[in-house]
């Protein structure tokens, strides 16, 4: 379903944009583009195909060995450490409530 000049000025203002014709023009037309796309992908019939968890997933092992020359496959994925030291308490030298290492802040739900 594309989109209308109404809904592009809808979203600008949701979004506190402030359009000129032309533009309103042009992301009218980028984003019906965008709608098409997806209908395209959305039509394809994937009934019977087992989602990958990585694209490698699709060749065969034997096929896959050969064209890599690799015995296994493994994600190239840096370490998860900490980039920087914990600074919490520097950090909350200045809030106006701390407690136990957690900001206080006044209640606005009832």
């Amino acid at each position: 379903m594309p989109l209308s000049e109404q809904d592009i000025d809808r979203i600008a203002n949701l979004a506190r944009l402030e359009l000129q014709a032309d533009e309103k023009t042009q992301m009218l037309t980028k984003i019906n583009g965008f709608f098409g796309i997806v209908e395209q992908i959305s039509a394809v019939d994937t009934s019977g195909v087992v989602p990958m968890a990585h694209p490698l997933d699709a060749m065969p092992a034997s096929a896959l060995r050969e064209h890599l020359q690799l015995s296994a496959i493994e994600l190239r994925l840096r370490p998860d450490l900490p980039s920087e030291p914990n600074q919490r308490e520097a950090n909350q030298q200045s809030a106006p409530a701390v407690e136990r290492g957690l900001f206080l802040v006044p209640k606005v739900i009832e």
